[in-house]
């Protein structure tokens, strides 16, 4: 029996076990289930003496790590086997979504001295970053690195030190998260940077993004919302769980049509889980009808997350939202349909008390937002290729964006009347 240590901050949670024949176990640890001011880890493992077996634990842990190709080329850097989840969170599991960690039985996280900073990387140092991701993601098998984050885009979890982008010393949490272009496909840069720009312009709680450029070679530099700093500037780690994890749902059926979140399902969620529902409520509303707008199609249930802070359980402000729609060979449909809907072409005015019906809200405000929040992109989104906050970026590639997007939205706008 192999055993990692879950820690949350300096307390060890509980333990997390594989067995000869690679069957997990989660059991909390007896101090954490004695004290009631400690929270379980996930809403789908309640606090409870009894061990989780593989079936009920493993969602929220393989949860925790990459996916897809991503999985497959770490796999081979470190010569493990892409689907021995507990050798993974064993090498990747030092800093993860959220308040956890995950270190082998009997160590002790590292904790860096406040004197302790880490180096800037040169320019240089960062190209050589971004060349090496796509080949060894997260820098997995680098020394001193144990990194980890939940997708198929590539990506890593990084510091900033004066306002430069370092790699975190051991134990350090990270506070961003640095996403080089997709080299499949063109100006992802442009694409996501105009939408979680425009997200935020139009209201939508989202995770602030910056957009960089190195050596000629664009990046985002997004902003952690699961890190928060203390009065004398130190970062902390807050709890979180996507969709998925929060509903026992394993990260290989994170999509509707393979038993994954739909809107129902989601929308149940946030009633049962968050401490304000009617916020959380709105604002996945907001989320649905925003992605529609864009043509996110890649909403799936690893996309949407809830957030464990001293004031309560909320929705976690939005991410990886993008057009996938401007690329023909992904999928136009939603992961999550809309009342049975997939794409906008196949939207129209009875679709609202349809979808509204579905999760629990009243038509006429539902067919409100719709118009509002078409009318507000329509304001917005043409203005924000001049925006200072792209300046960097591709200048033609944010208008054809914009153009696109600024369309949908007047399409889907005329849909909001009966």
């Amino acid at each position: 029996m192999r055993t990692l240590s879950v820690w949350w901050d300096n307390a060890i949670v509980g333990t997390l076990q594989v067995n000869t024949h690679g069957q997990m176990r989660f059991a909390y640890a007896p101090e954490w289930l004695a004290d009631a001011s400690r929270s379980p880890i996930s809403f789908s493992l309640p606090k409870q003496e009894q061990p989780f077996r593989q079936s009920q634990c493993r969602p929220f842990f393989a949860g925790l790590l990459p996916e897809e190709s991503q999985r497959d080329m770490i796999a081979g850097a470190l010569g493990i086997s892409k689907g021995n989840d507990f050798a993974f969170l064993d090498a990747l599991g030092g800093d993860v979504a959220g308040a956890l960690s995950l270190w082998p039985e009997g160590a002790v996280p590292p904790t860096p001295e406040p004197t302790e900073t880490p180096r800037p990387l040169s320019d240089d140092e960062l190209i050589e970053v971004l060349d090496t991701l796509p080949k060894r993601p997260l820098l997995a098998g680098r020394e001193g690195l144990r990194l980890s984050l939940a997708g198929a885009q590539t990506k890593l979890p990084v510091v900033l030190v004066d306002d430069r982008v370092a790699l975190p010393a051991p134990g350090q949490p990270t506070t961003y998260i640095l996403k080089p272009a997709i080299t499949r496909f063109p100006h992802t840069t442009e694409n996501e940077g105009l939408v979680m720009t425009l997200a935020a312009s139009v209201g939508l709680p989202v995770a602030h993004v910056a957009a960089r450029i190195v050596g000629g070679r664009s990046y985002l530099l997004i902003t952690r919302y699961d890190r928060h700093f203390d009065a004398s500037g130190r970062a902390h780690r807050l709890h979180q769980e996507d969709f998925c994890q929060a509903l026992g749902i394993p990260p290989e059926r994170k999509y509707a049509v393979e038993g994954g979140p739909t809107f129902k399902t989601g929308f149940d969620l946030l009633r049962r889980a968050t401490t304000v529902p009617a916020v959380a409520v709105l604002a996945l509303l907001d989320a649905a009808i925003f992605n529609l707008i864009v043509g996110n199609a890649d909403g799936h249930g690893k996309n949407f997350s809830l957030l464990y802070q001293a004031a309560g359980v909320t929705l976690a402000p939005f991410y990886d939202l993008l057009s996938t729609v401007a690329y023909p060979d992904l999928s136009p449909n939603l992961a999550m349909k809309i009342a049975k809907r997939a794409t906008l072409e196949e939207i129209g005015p009875a679709t609202w008390p349809a979808f509204a019906d579905d999760i629990g809200l009243a038509a006429s405000f539902v067919r409100r937002r719709v118009k509002e929040l078409s009318d507000a992109v329509v304001a917005q989104v043409l203005l924000l290729p001049d925006s200072p906050a792209l300046a960097v970026l591709d200048a033609s590639a944010l208008k054809e964006y914009a153009v696109l997007i600024a369309s949908r939205a007047e399409r889907l706008a005329r849909t909001s009347t009966k």
